[in-house]
């Protein structure tokens, strides 16, 4: 038998090893050609590697978290194991069985003798009347002899106080198993007792209300922390280890900004939907460009700060393995129309897990935006070796004076953090009064 060693090739520029993020094979599995087998991360770029060869895997390296180096043998694959048939097929296909469901199908299984479970709510709309003659059925007939009884309020009282006769629903009688309750005491004015009566005996002995049984405790989790998630974990720790944080805060009056946006929006024609992203962008960028002292990068080891002259600006978005920092390059040259349809692109690149290693890296400054989710105030942690980053808050409405009367106006916080050992706190306060100047203003940003 041949045996096909797939050793990992070079996936990025000077990248001396690779991170096993996830395998999509396993020993034993018979793949094809071009069949994808794994993906590695080189700092925050996810590559697929893909078969060579078709075959059957024979050994993989490592398992997920694992650093593989460039040129190390990654999987082995035997070649002509496969005699007949398309070795491609997973054997899922070719015998025809489907594995994703996890077994059979529950809907081709029918209940014993006919049954069918009905719903909580359907249980205690059950009628009474049933349970009262089963419960008939059980018991012997009097005898001729036997006296009459004649059983009032109070006996059935009585009698539901020995814990006899407690009339109710399965549902009630299983929240009560599962709360504790004895519903020999609880009482009640009719025939059964309800949910109803159950909550009334909890509030009266100060007991916790609940609508549904109570949930088994949930099973504790042990995650692996890896790519892209140990990435973002390894720069934090080493972004709040070397760099001197302070954060300033400022309030915007966006409402004229929110105005323009809308009437843009009404009349985009094929461009993409607006939201306010791109022109805070515009602004920045030309906020940066009077105070370049925030659009700069630091090497700490060389002491040597760079100002740069073009903005290159880095938008943080969230996916499904954690927060990325798309670049979208030369941005004080972009329109806000081709910066809408930038972030779009870029974004897509990077929860789709396509976005190139350019595309991830090269940002002077970063703008970080949750939406609705911003909250009133955040502070945003630099990503290093750039000086500042700016967190956009959720905007809300306030009652603020204007001109002598109060109005209702639209309010938003940016929290802008910085590199105290490069960026001032007077050059801070200075670029969020210029941006105060423009987002305030929204016909500066729409000027060329």
């Amino acid at each position: 038998m041949a045996r096909y060693e797939f050793k990992l090739p070079d996936i990025g520029e000077g990248i001396a090893e690779a991170e096993i993020v996830a395998w999509h094979v396993k020993v034993g599995d018979t793949i094809g050609e071009d069949q994808q087998i794994a993906d590695m991360m080189t700092d925050k770029a996810t590559v697929e590697m893909e078969s060579p060869v078709a075959g059957k895997v024979v050994e993989l390296a490592g398992e997920v978290g694992d650093q593989i180096p460039i040129g190390s043998v990654l999987a082995v694959i035997e070649t002509e194991g496969a005699a007949g048939g398309d070795a491609s097929l997973p054997t899922s296909e070719q015998d025809g069985t489907e594995t994703s469901g996890g077994g059979q199908r529950t809907d081709d299984v029918p209940m014993a003798d006919g049954a069918v479970t009905p719903t909580p709510a359907q249980e205690e709309e059950l009628p009474i009347t049933k349970v009262e003659e089963a419960s008939k059925a059980a018991r012997p007939e009097p005898s001729s002899n036997s006296v009459p009884q004649v059983e009032s309020s109070a006996s059935t009282s009585s009698a539901r106080t020995g814990g006899a006769h407690v009339l109710a629903s399965p549902a009630v009688r299983q929240r009560a198993r599962d709360l504790g309750v004895d519903l020999s005491q609880v009482k009640t004015a009719s025939d059964r007792i309800r949910h109803s009566d159950l909550d009334a005996y909890l509030l009266y002995n100060g007991g916790n209300v609940s609508s549904r049984p109570a949930s088994a405790p949930r099973q504790d989790q042990t995650i692996k922390v890896v790519g892209l998630r140990r990435k973002i974990a390894e720069n934090m720790a080493e972004a709040n280890r070397r760099i001197q944080h302070f954060t300033l805060v400022e309030e915007y009056d966006v409402t004229a900004l929110e105005e323009a946006r809308q009437m843009m929006n009404r009349d985009r024609g094929s461009n993409p939907k607006l939201t306010l992203l791109p022109f805070l962008i515009t602004a920045l960028s030309r906020g940066l460009a009077e105070w370049p002292m925030l659009n700069a990068t630091f090497d700490d080891e060389a002491m040597v700060v760079t100002r740069h002259g073009a903005v290159q600006m880095g938008v943080a978005t969230q996916t499904q393995n954690g927060l990325m920092v798309a670049t979208i390059r030369d941005a004080q040259s972009r329109s806000i129309w081709e910066l809408a349809s930038e972030i779009l692109r870029l974004s897509e690149a990077a929860r789709s897990g396509k976005a190139s290693r350019e595309e991830l890296s090269g940002a002077t400054f970063t703008v970080s935006s949750l939406g609705p989710m911003g909250g009133i105030t955040s502070t945003p942690v630099v990503n290093p070796p750039q000086v500042a980053i700016v967190a956009v808050n959720k905007i809300e409405d306030k009652l603020v004076p204007v001109g002598g009367e109060i109005e209702v106006r639209k309010r938003m916080n940016l929290s802008l953090s910085c590199d105290h050992r490069v960026v001032d706190g007077w050059d801070a306060a200075s670029f969020m009064q210029t941006l105060k100047g423009y987002i305030e203003n929204p016909l500066r940003l729409l000027s060329a």
